[in-house]
């Protein structure tokens, strides 16, 4: 079986975000992590189009959580994203709200976020 392509956006859950802002900040993380993708790492981009670009949303308790989850990412050579807020809205700037991961073969993302509770 050819390993599936997907990403993975967590966010959250300590901020208490509106629905309309969770999801305009997952669309942030997704954007980005794909526009880092298409110049980094062309193939799998690629392989994450043509597949239709699954994306998995998860909580995390807080913003270490969230940057532990990228150090780790990061640390396995795994594209990322951190969303920041402008702040024009719900929380104050410069608020991480969630963080992109991928996109990424699942046999690589898996033990890094399959831990984490769907949002």
């Amino acid at each position: 079986m050819v390993d599936e392509v997907k990403m993975v956006i967590a966010v959250r859950k300590d901020l208490d975000l509106g629905k309309g802002k969770i999801a305009a900040q997952v669309a942030h993380a997704a954007v980005a992590c794909a526009l880092k993708a298409e110049k980094k790492e062309k193939k799998i981009f690629r392989k994450w189009m043509e597949g239709g670009q699954k994306k998995i949303v998860v909580r995390l308790a807080n913003q270490q959580e969230l940057l532990e989850l990228k150090s780790r990412a990061d640390s396995e050579g795994i594209i990322t994203e951190a969303i920041f807020d402008a702040g024009h809205t719900q929380v104050d700037p410069g608020t991480l709200t969630c963080v992109g991961i991928g996109p990424a073969e699942s046999s690589a993302l898996d033990p890094i976020t399959g831990s984490f509770k769907l949002l």
